[in-house]
């Protein structure tokens, strides 16, 4: 495991990226209070900043839920894979490892998500899981997403109190 300067917990699997080591995880900088606060604005901010993007996968793993961040970035890297071959062997892992049922890293989708997602599955494309991963993405959206922003991971980059605390978080 390895940390950020303000103890947030980064994952090996968000820093190898197929079994290559992003070494530029480990070395981005501490966001400033304002860039921070710019992530209650808009859940595409937060995702779109690599801090912000490990800070709130350290808050779904204290929920168990880290899962569907996974499976949103296992799509965004599907999504730019070219080969065909490539494609297709990487949509059987994706499936069998976010989609299927029991799957280990199962995600929370609705069953006509998963069905349509089966069938996609039949004719590879690089948009065969964007209905999933829309699916994910919203629910990440509406409900973990409103709760990062009151918990003490966010309150402390953006050194805000934390509802009901007389004093301030450091």
């Amino acid at each position: 495991m390895f940390w950020l300067d303000y103890k947030v917990n980064i994952s090996a699997s968000l820093a190898v990226n197929h079994g290559v080591v992003d070494r530029s995880v480990f070395c981005f900088r501490r966001p400033t209070s304002e860039e921070a606060l710019k992530w209650g604005e808009c859940f595409d901010l937060l995702l779109s900043h690599k801090y912000g993007m490990a800070a709130f996968r350290s808050f779904l793993q204290t929920e168990f839920s880290e899962e569907n961040l996974d499976f949103w970035l296992a799509c965004e890297d599907y999504r730019r894979i070219k080969s065909l071959s490539k494609m297709a062997s990487r949509a059987k892992k994706i499936y069998a490892q976010y989609i299927s049922i029991q799957a280990c890293k199962e995600v929370n989708l609705d069953s006509y998500t998963r069905e349509q997602t089966k069938e996609n599955m039949e004719n590879i494309s690089a948009g065969c899981f964007d209905l999933a991963q829309s699916r994910i993405y919203g629910l990440m959206e509406k409900d973990p997403y409103p709760r990062f922003l009151r918990s003490d991971i966010y309150m402390d980059l953006t050194h805000q109190k934390r509802p009901g605390s007389a004093t301030e978080l450091s």
